[in-house]
C-alpha cells in the first residue's frame, strides 16, 4: 500500500497516467492526494475528470483555483479566459455530473498524519485549526444551493487581510482567494497577487506565504502539501512542500510517496505545452 501526492494535473491526462504506471499505481491498494487545478489550460478536461472521479475511494483532491473558474463559469459567472480550453468539458453529454463531482471536492485534506494538503497555501494569520474551519466553511457553502450566489460573488482581490469579524461574501472570497490562489505576502500578513516569479525575484517586501513574518502555523504542527506555483517548482523547507513542476507548460508532473521518510519523489518529463502566463 502507498500514498502518493500528485501536482497539478492541468487537464493533462495522458501524462498522469504515464506517471502512474510509472509508480506501479494499483487503486485496489494505493491512494492518491491530488494538489488540485484537476482541469485548466489543458486538453483532456472531461476525460480527467472522469478518470479520477471513477477512480473512487483511492483518489481525492482538493479545489485548486482553476477548478474553481470553471464551476464559475459554468454557473455563468465567469468569463472564459484564453487557453482556458473547457469548453469540450462544459459541452459534455455527462458535464452536469463532472462538474457536481468537483464542486464536492474539499479545500483542505489531511493524508496522513503531520499533512495537510491545499492547493496554495495557509496564510500566515492562520493556525492548523483556523484553517480547517475556514475550508470546511467555505466548502459547505459551495456543496450548498447557495453555491450560485457565492460563485457570483467570487471574483477579486478584496480583501487583503484577514479579520475573524469578516462576514459574508468578502469573508469567503478571503478563504478561497488564501487557498487558492496565494503565493505572496506582506510583511504585515496581506496578501498580494501581483507576482507569480520565484521567490528570488520578488519584488522587496515581498515574502512567499511560507515565509511570511508572524506566521502562526509552526512547522512542527504540520507539513503544508500544495501546488498551484510551478515557477516555484518542486520545493521543500520547514513546514512546507510543494509539487507544481509545469506540466502544463511542458516541465514535470511530480509525484510524491508520503509513506515513506525522507518523502520520494517520481517525475515524468511532459511534452512541450503551452507558455507560461
Amino acid at each position: 500500500m502507498a500514498d502518493y501526492a500528485i501536482g497539478d494535473v492541468h487537464a493533462c491526462l495522458d501524462p498522469l497516467r504515464m506517471l502512474l504506471e510509472r509508480l506501479q499505481f494499483d487503486p485496489a491498494r494505493d491512494r492518491l492526494w491530488f494538489t488540485g487545478d484537476l482541469v485548466g489550460r489543458g486538453p483532456q478536461a472531461a476525460e480527467t475528470l472522469r478518470f479520477i472521479r471513477d477512480l473512487g475511494a483511492a483518489a481525492e483532491s482538493v479545489l485548486g483555483n482553476h477548478d474553481i473558474h470553471c464551476l464559475a463559469v459554468a454557473a455563468g459567472h465567469g468569463r472564459l479566459r484564453r487557453n482556458d480550453r473547457l469548453e469540450p468539458l462544459l459541452e459534455a453529454p455527462d458535464a452536469a455530473d463532472l462538474l457536481h463531482w468537483l464542486r464536492q471536492r474539499p479545500l483542505l485534506i489531511e493524508p496522513a498524519g503531520g499533512l495537510t494538503l491545499v492547493h496554495a497555501g495557509i496564510p500566515p494569520q492562520w493556525d492548523l485549526a483556523t484553517a480547517r474551519r475556514c475550508a470546511r466553511e467555505a466548502e459547505t457553502r459551495l456543496r450548498s444551493e447557495a453555491s450560485d450566489a457565492l460563485l457570483a460573488h467570487l471574483y477579486g482581490n478584496k480583501p487583503a487581510s484577514w479579520s475573524a469579524a469578516l462576514h459574508g461574501w468578502p469573508r469567503l472570497r478571503f478563504i478561497i482567494n488564501a487557498l487558492t490562489r496565494m503565493r505572496f505576502c506582506h510583511a504585515d500578513g496581506r496578501l498580494d497577487f501581483s507576482d507569480n516569479g520565484p521567490p528570488e525575484e520578488a519584488p522587496d517586501g515581498l515574502y512567499p506565504w511560507y515565509e511570511t513574518p508572524g506566521r502562526r502555523l509552526r512547522p512542527r504542527e504540520t507539513t503544508v502539501i500544495s501546488g498551484h506555483w510551478s515557477r516555484l517548482g518542486c520545493r521543500q523547507g520547514p513546514g512546507y512542500i510543494s509539487l507544481d513542476t509545469g506540466c502544463l507548460w511542458g516541465g514535470r508532473l511530480t509525484a510524491m510517496r508520503l509513506d515513506t521518510m525522507p518523502p520520494a519523489f517520481t517525475q515524468l518529463d511532459c511534452p512541450v505545452g503551452l507558455s507560461p502566463t
